[in-house]
């Protein structure tokens, strides 16, 4: 995408999104650019697929509900039950269809920013990461050592930010979607079967 594309699409998604939620874009954008850096990521993927990832933020819930059933994206029991969860799924749609991207890792990473799922690129990481630690984030648990450890081991804050979202989500009733803790259980088994014991992931 070119400069001046990539300014046209921030407009766009400016004027779509209210402006705490557009802030909060930008530090996602901004901290998904830097991981890519630290990391070997592709830059400008970086940059797209965080200005996009909350697309859908701002849609109407019965809007989000609608897209998705009117294109077969599966909603869960969770999600009807919570349907501003369905920002992401819905987002991916309007990423191809309202702004025109085609680049498959960049809808993946917007599909799956909250939740994750097992397997992930290193692009979904990326944005999944980023969208917990960026600069406006201020009330997260085990904040300043998730960033740390962001640009040094990203599957390791990976897993710490999973533990800390499962045990939020967990005290609430009906709020936790199978694929993250599918996803926990996933990198959980990759870092112990790299280290080869049980790993804690806060574990220096």
């Amino acid at each position: 995408m070119k400069t001046a594309d990539f300014n046209k699409l921030r407009r766009s998604i400016e004027k779509s999104l209210d402006a705490g939620r557009f802030e909060h874009t930008l530090g996602v954008t901004y901290t998904a650019t830097s991981l890519a850096m630290c990391h070997g990521g592709d830059v400008r993927r970086a940059q797209i697929a965080g200005l996009l990832h909350d697309c859908a933020r701002n849609i109407d819930n019965q809007k989000k509900i609608s897209i998705c059933e009117k294109h077969n994206i599966e909603i869960n029991e969770v999600e009807r039950k919570n349907p501003f969860l369905l920002h992401a799924k819905a987002g991916s749609y309007l990423a191809m269809q309202k702004y025109g991207i085609r680049d498959e890792d960049i809808i993946q990473a917007i599909l799956n920013h909250t939740t994750g799922r097992p397997g992930m690129s290193l692009l979904e990481k990326i944005i999944y990461v980023a969208d917990y630690i960026e600069p406006g984030r201020k009330k997260a648990p085990n904040l300043a050592a998730v960033r740390k450890e962001a640009f040094h081991d990203l599957d390791k804050a990976l897993l710490m930010i999973l533990e800390d979202t499962l045990a939020y989500l967990d005290a609430m009733a009906d709020a936790t979607d199978p694929m993250t803790r599918k996803t926990y259980e996933f990198y959980q088994n990759t870092l112990k079967n790299e280290f080869g014991t049980e790993t804690d992931a806060r574990q220096d």
